[in-house]
């Protein structure tokens, strides 16, 4: 019994790692990238004011994995876009979402039901950008470990390491929301799968490939719907982190906690006003016999 729901799972995970993504998961895909896009401050205006800048920060988000990716690799960063019919559908979800009229198409993608529903479809595309991200470059360097983790990693979470460069093209710069300072979940979940799928692929972790990218989504799935349904930014990895990263990495130094409670305590408790000079108190006395003579 154990061994056919084992032959039963087997063959589920190999049935859904053969599923297609295009169309339906990959426009998936481009709507929730270019409504986070929307959400940006500024970029309603924008697509206004300059459509084909608009248009250049949606594509980055739509294919700035596989731009970054193939800079890399060494191939040309353009080439995705020989893909018409990948540009021409995410060209279509930009102009619905930014110029539908009545904002028809917007608010109903962005309706929270609908929204969770495109969330979950968009991990599938992760999930399988990562992996393919891996095999690509196990291929081009067999034994480049430390290659085929950063390829899978950018093709995982590309746009948001791109982001700097796609806040240019919208005229603003904010080098302190750099996404390697300040990790976001999909960035630290794309780097942990990376490094999953890099051992699957050089046969250090027993699992075949269908299976883990079928638990890898299943994963990825199940965390992202219940952030964007709870509004959430705490990571699931946090505990671990908190718990790992002072053990390997150290905590704060106590020189730098000293003082930073050293700052707070003279914050706390601020220096005594500076004394009156003799002039400001004969002022005062002046002022103190002329009321009393009113």
């Amino acid at each position: 019994m154990e061994l056919a729901g084992a032959l039963q799972l087997g063959e589920l995970a190999a049935a859904f790692a053969a599923l297609p993504v295009f169309p339906l998961f990959d426009a998936a895909y481009f709507i929730v990238s270019v409504l986070y896009l929307k959400y940006e401050p500024g970029a309603v205006e924008l697509s206004r004011k300059s459509p084909f800048a608009s248009w250049l920060c949606a594509m980055l988000h739509c294919f700035g994995s596989y731009i970054l990716a193939d800079l890399l690799l060494g191939e040309s960063p353009i080439d995705y876009f020989s893909n018409n019919s990948s540009v021409i559908l995410a060209t279509a979800v930009w102009y619905l979402i930014f110029f539908c009229p009545m904002n028809l198409f917007y608010k109903c993608v962005s309706f929270l039901p609908m929204k969770l529903i495109f969330v979950a479809m968009k991990e599938v595309v992760r999930v399988r950008k990562i992996a393919a991200g891996v095999h690509h470059a196990h291929h081009r360097y067999h034994h480049g470990w430390f290659i085929m983790m950063a390829t899978g990693w950018v093709k995982g979470s590309g746009v948001a390491l791109m982001s700097n460069f796609e806040q240019l093209l919208r005229g603003v710069w904010k080098p302190e929301t750099n996404e390697i300072l300040h990790m976001s979940f999909p960035t630290k979940a794309s780097l942990y799968g990376t490094v999953l799928f890099t051992l699957q692929q050089t046969r250090w972790l027993p699992v075949s490939e269908a299976n883990l990218i079928f638990f890898f989504t299943m994963f990825m799935i199940v965390c992202k719907v219940f952030m964007t349904a709870t509004h959430s930014h705490a990571s699931p990895f946090a505990p671990v982190e908190s718990f790992l990263c002072p053990v390997f990495f150290g905590s704060v130094s106590s020189g730098h906690s000293s003082h930073h409670h050293g700052a707070s305590h003279e914050v706390s408790h601020p220096p005594p006003p500076p004394a009156k000079s003799k002039e400001e108190l004969n002022e005062g006395t002046r002022k103190r016999k002329a009321k009393k003579a009113e």
